[in-house]
């Protein structure tokens, strides 16, 4: 009995050796696609503990400087985390994970027609637009170019309602405080809001690639543990199952542009 509960406890012991807990902060058009990227993950890597925190990727680039405690950072636009790699705040080198795309989304009860393209913005019963806030959001900075692209952006700035990130801009539509608005197509193909809405596709050509890159952060190095799981993460980020995921919500994986 008592080498029974010796080999059990050895057990335990090595388990919770090899068992590390990470934090990642991640560009919010990622909120769906990590959900099951996590799941999948955490069927291949049980004993790993992955807490994913969601937000624009301006902010979190401010915070991971400021000394915010997260190990990993998916950024919706590579070039913060090749900033953070600069300034030493980094253990891996940057790597690509996609490229995004924009949509203008509405309600399907909304009455709005979205399929005309660019131009809905100019509807008569487009009363409030929805974008993510340009100074730090990725995606408000595309959905502008491309409202600039088309000389829309003067016709339209006063019905502009701007959200911390994409997914409190979606928030706004769904809600109703906005008619239309602009959004990560990633969001889009979720099945919460492929319920409630229609979107149209915008061109790529309307604004700069969405490039998106992460990095394991300096924070990782805490102990072995944190390490060894950070690198897990970030190793099957690369993967087939990953990338297959990345692909279903409507990324563009690096490479296949």
């Amino acid at each position: 009995m008592k080498n029974i509960l010796g080999i059990v406890l050895a057990l335990l012991l090595a388990f919770k050796a090899y068992a590390g807990e990470i934090t990642v902060y991640a560009a919010a058009d990622l909120t769906y696609a990590f959900e099951e990227i996590l799941k999948v993950y955490k069927q291949k890597y049980p004993q790993d503990k992955v807490k994913a925190i969601f937000g624009s990727s301006g902010k979190g680039y401010t915070q991971v400087v400021n000394g915010a405690p997260y190990d990993l950072f998916f950024s919706a636009d590579m070039s913060y985390v090749e900033k953070l790699k600069q300034q030493g705040l980094t253990l891996s080198d940057v790597k690509p994970y996609a490229i995004g795309r924009i949509v203008l989304w509405t309600r399907k009860d909304s009455g709005i027609d979205v399929s005309k393209g660019i131009n809905t913005v100019l509807d008569p019963r487009v009363k409030k637009i929805a974008i993510a806030n340009w100074e730090h959001a990725p995606y408000g900075v595309a959905a502008k170019q491309c409202l600039e692209h088309y000389k829309l952006f003067d016709k339209v700035k006063d019905k502009l309602v701007l959200g911390e990130n994409i997914s409190q801009t979606a928030q706004y539509i769904e809600t109703g405080a906005a008619d239309v608005g602009f959004l990560a197509l990633s969001i889009a193909k979720s099945e919460k809001l492929q319920k409630v809405g229609t979107y149209y596709l915008l061109p790529a050509t309307c604004h700069n690639e969405i490039k998106q890159g992460y990095a394991i952060l300096k924070h990782a190095n805490t102990d072995k543990e944190t390490f060894e799981t950070a690198k897990r993460f970030y190793d099957f980020i690369g993967t087939p199952e990953a990338r297959k995921i990345f692909v279903k919500y409507g990324f563009v994986l690096p490479g296949e542009e």
